[in-house]
């Protein structure tokens, strides 16, 4: 079911559906974690789902913002967001697979990238949701990590910035990848659901070509003991 709610203390409404994969804090906290200069005029957002994140980027540049979902479903909610939100004229939504962004986009046209994408690997015994499209949001069914590093490659401009968030579980395998497609990772930023708990997410910027070097910044944690939100996630949330 349609439903719309609010960008928790953003001025922003969002469309999601009760049968399809709503997005989640990560994709509040993304956004916040990226840093945007004047110069930067191309933004693009991979599998941006129903576009939190491009319009959470809105608030911070006058740049244009492009965002790019396989899903048709997801992606008409997107659009119907960006129309509530008078955001038609900054962002542009692609109903498209990240694979064969080539034939639309020349090489080198974007400042930064940002992306949310599948988090989980398909294993043979690997137990999938049964909604296809919540399968699809969460498993790398249709786009792998390794075809992700390889298009955010073709697509940045040199010393562009990629931001991603991502398991901590694949964090070893995610910097390879990353290095691999000479995206350099320079800063990471650990997500704590407590502080007593394990990490289950972390953020990550990598620049493309870039010099080697790499900050681990203060990490991010959720909640306090009393399940309340810390008072770095209610900043965010301002």
């Amino acid at each position: 079911m349609k439903v719309l709610n609010d960008i928790v203390g953003k001025d922003l409404k969002i469309y999601q559906d009760d049968d399809y994969f709503k997005f989640s804090l990560e994709s509040v906290l993304l956004p916040d974690f990226v840093k945007i200069n004047l110069r930067d005029k191309m933004l693009l957002d991979l599998c941006t789902g129903n576009a939190p994140i491009p319009l959470l980027l809105s608030l911070k540049t006058k740049a244009h913002i492009y965002g790019v979902e396989l899903q048709k479903e997801v992606y008409k909610l997107g659009l119907d967001s960006i129309k509530l939100n008078h955001k038609e004229d900054q962002i542009t939504l692609l109903n498209k697979d990240v694979k064969d962004l080539k034939s639309i986009f020349k090489g080198d046209t974007f400042d930064i990238i940002t992306v949310n994408p599948p988090y989980f690997k398909i294993l043979e015994k690997s137990l999938e949701n049964k909604n296809q499209i919540k399968a699809t949001a969460r498993h790398e069914n249709n786009l792998t990590l390794d075809e992700l590093c390889k298009m955010a490659l073709y697509l940045l401009k040199d010393n562009a910035k990629f931001y991603m968030v991502h398991r901590t579980e694949r964090l070893v395998e995610i910097l390879d990848t990353l290095r691999k497609y000479r995206l350099i990772p320079k800063e990471i930023k650990f997500i704590f659901p407590y502080k007593d708990k394990d990490s289950k997410l972390f953020m990550i910027m990598a620049v493309k070509n870039g010099k080697s070097g790499m900050k681990v910044l203060d990490s991010v944690y959720v909640h306090n003991e009393d399940l309340t939100y810390n008072d770095e996630i209610l900043e965010i949330f301002k």
